[in-house]
């Protein structure tokens, strides 16, 4: 079986995540979802952060049909212990990680970059939602 890992915040769920999952789903038989924990949420990009729990996040991941399994994490070591213990064959990622360190890409066969959806993202949802 050829595991897919993808792994991030998923805060605000948006047309380039469910891109992102269509096309890692596509790329193997089961794809695998990691979500860093509210604590590491916080720590990484502060104290209003998530907007969503762990919980909520996790159950809308696993309502996606182009996800078959969510994984929550707490810090780098958790991440790639993950990576190692799924037997990941593909990690998919952002393109803007391609010719920097990828935490957990000496666990998994290959790593696949994605091309984001330009002008989209959580940070720009949240900022726009503030505004009004």
């Amino acid at each position: 079986m050829k595991i897919i890992w993808t792994n991030g915040c998923f805060d605000i769920l948006h047309v380039g995540h469910i891109r992102l999952f269509k096309y890692a789903s596509s790329l193997g038989d089961k794809l695998i979802v990691g979500i860093d924990s509210d604590k590491r949420v916080a720590e990484l990009k502060g104290a209003n952060r998530p907007i969503n729990s762990q919980d909520h996040r996790k159950e809308l991941l696993l309502a996606n049909k182009y996800v078959d399994e969510v994984v929550v994490f707490n810090s780098e070591k958790d991440l790639i212990e993950n990576i190692k213990n799924h037997h990941v064959h593909t990690m998919v990622i952002g393109e803007e990680y391609r010719n920097k360190k990828v935490v957990g890409q000496e666990q998994a066969r290959m790593v696949e970059f994605f091309k984001r959806v330009e002008g989209i993202s959580t940070s720009n949802i949240i900022g726009k939602s503030r505004e009004r």
